[in-house]
């Protein structure tokens, strides 16, 4: 069963997520923080992380630029999540190494489950 780490510190859609993705055969991990979600790292090693970007502690970006400084952990897809829907947000997004960027308030929920499973495909 692939496994899916979902950094999200809204609870409604964060269980939104764990409700679908359950319903589709994923192992899910939520964490509400950007420390939460590097410290989970070390017990429960996902197949993608779903990743927002404005949360507590630590920002979706200095998560971001951590998995990817990490021989461990940068060769995780991460696919970031956020309503951070600026040009300048995305390319930084993506050029600190995210697999895929989408914009939640313009993304059912059935199109986050579609993007994920693209990574396994």
């Amino acid at each position: 069963m692939a496994k899916i780490l979902v950094a999200e510190d809204d609870k409604f859609l964060a269980n939104a997520y764990r409700v679908k993705l359950n319903k589709a055969g994923y192992e899910i991990k939520i964490v509400s923080d950007g420390q939460e979600a590097i410290d989970s790292l070390e017990t429960f090693t996902p197949d993608v992380i779903l990743l927002d970007l404005i949360m507590p502690i630590k920002d979706g970006f200095v998560v971001l630029e951590e998995l990817k400084k990490s021989d461990k952990w940068k060769n995780i897809p991460v696919i970031v999540a956020s309503n951070l829907g600026q040009k300048e947000d995305i390319d930084r997004g993506m050029a600190l190494g995210a697999t895929d960027y989408i914009i939640k308030s313009q993304m059912p929920i059935n199109d986050v489950l579609a993007k994920i499973n693209s990574v396994f495909k």
